[in-house]
């Protein structure tokens, strides 16, 4: 039988489940398919693809390109709706089987049963390929994922830590021919832009492994990870690893292994377990996408709990531009924008001023995420902007920091909103209304 393999964001030869399955075929067709819809405004007029994850994915799909070619395949890239591409691939290609890695996100599986439903003869397969558990490994039911991340996190460890080396597959070493090439349209792809600063974030699965390898082993750097993980700007304060899992070119049962074994020959503390908490923070969001679906997008979130659903055209500018009246959040967009990356805390604070202070519908700056962040994954935005907003997994409603306290407490000499120059745009009168910025 011969496998389409349509490569998602699981852009790697190791620990590649859905990979390793679709290799059990006579014949192998390897594809990534560019959507065009990615790069036009959507909804909240936000593009879905910004030019810093566009250029680090590129990089990445290189890389692929190059690690498969000494197994006998090569990477088709694809330019075009999948809805259209995959069956027609299928059909100049007599392929029995398509396979991939499930996803969540609603838009993903809808594509999904789109496609499967014009290929009725067709096998379709998805293998989990994102996270640490499968489901069924988990230690309960998806419908019975709890609501709340404590609960969560309690009965993974209650059931003991995920078996990262049963559950991991090493680096695939072979791979069967391919049915024939197709001809790249690669062509027809948008360019790809110089960034304005230079970024730390190359694309890629050796990039990838690298930079863990160099985070813990070199650097050791997780011994005080809890202690620096919050700090604004600082190089090796965190771990940054979140841009190569978004696009699976690094796996996260290989980063869950990689602390284990850190642990056995270096030194076990508090903080190479907070790197461990914050991969389960990653995982129960994967599993709060899958559970709940569209509820996941929507403005009362999946608590239905009504919030506001205005929209000030100024005050959002302001904010995606910087030039709002608070300065640490300025400089954080500042740098969102210029580098498409913000630290964890910087995020919580810039979401906290658009849903309090900017009294704005929370699914705004959301969008304004996922088109700008390098490391964006559907999941963990939309569930840690319905958490700020008090709509989703916490439980003791919306989040509302404190914007002078953060500031005094994450850049007390002013370092941060200098270097990103937060004092440096006039800041937009934000409290004026008049008639175009009605509530919708």
């Amino acid at each position: 039988m011969s496998t389409l393999y349509w490569f998602t964001r699981d852009l790697r030869l190791h620990d590649n489940a859905a990979l390793l399955a679709a290799s059990k075929s006579d014949m192998l067709l390897c594809v990534y398919v560019v959507n065009p819809r990615w790069f036009s405004p959507g909804p909240f007029q936000c593009r879905t693809l910004g030019s810093h994850r566009w250029r680090f994915m590129w990089q990445s799909l290189m890389a692929l390109e190059r690690n498969l070619r000494p197994l006998g395949q090569r990477l088709h890239i694809a330019f075009g709706d999948p809805e259209e591409v995959i069956p027609e691939l299928v059909h100049n290609h007599r392929i029995g089987r398509v396979v991939r890695s499930r996803l969540p996100g609603t838009r993903e599986a809808d594509q999904w049963r789109a496609i499967r439903d014009k290929l009725p003869k067709t096998v379709f397969q998805q293998f989990e390929t994102l996270s640490l558990f499968t489901e069924g490994t988990l230690p309960m039911d998806l419908e019975g994922l709890p609501d709340t991340f404590s609960r969560f996190r309690k009965e993974v460890e209650k059931a003991g830590e995920c078996n990262s080396e049963r559950l991991r597959i090493r680096t695939l070493t072979a791979l069967p021919p391919a049915p024939g090439y197709p001809e790249d349209n690669r062509g027809e792809c948008p360019a790809i832009t110089d960034p304005r600063h230079p970024v730390s974030f190359s694309g890629g699965e050796s990039a990838g492994l690298e930079h863990l390898h160099d985070y813990l082993f070199v650097n050791h750097h997780i011994d005080h990870y809890k202690e620096t993980r919050n700090a604004l700007d600082a190089a090796g304060a965190s771990s940054r690893l979140s841009p190569w899992l978004a696009n699976g070119s690094l796996s996260a049962r290989e980063v869950a292994d990689t602390i284990s074994e850190y642990e056995e020959n270096h030194v076990k503390n508090e903080s190479t377990y907070w790197l461990w908490f914050e991969l389960l923070w990653r995982e129960y969001f994967h599993w709060y996408a899958l559970k709940h679906g569209s509820d996941l997008f929507r403005r009362d979130g999946v608590q239905q709990k009504k919030r506001s659903a205005s929209f000030y055209p100024h005050r959002f500018k302001a904010w995606c531009a910087g030039s709002t009246e608070y300065p640490l959040v300025n400089a954080a967009m500042n740098q969102l924008r210029e580098t498409g990356y913000i630290s964890n805390r910087s995020r919580q604070i810039v979401a906290s001023c658009l849903i309090n202070e900017l009294e704005l519908d929370w699914r705004y700056g959301a969008a304004w995420f996922e088109e700008q962040l390098v490391d964006y994954d559907v999941a963990s935005n939309y569930g840690n902007w319905q958490y700020l907003a008090g709509v989703g997994a916490d439980p003791k409603g919306p989040r509302h920091f404190n914007l002078d306290k953060q500031a005094r407490q994450f850049d007390p000499a002013g370092d941060f909103v200098r270097h990103w120059r937060g004092n440096a745009a006039q800041p937009v009168g934000l409290h004026t209304v008049d008639a175009a910025d009605w509530p919708l």
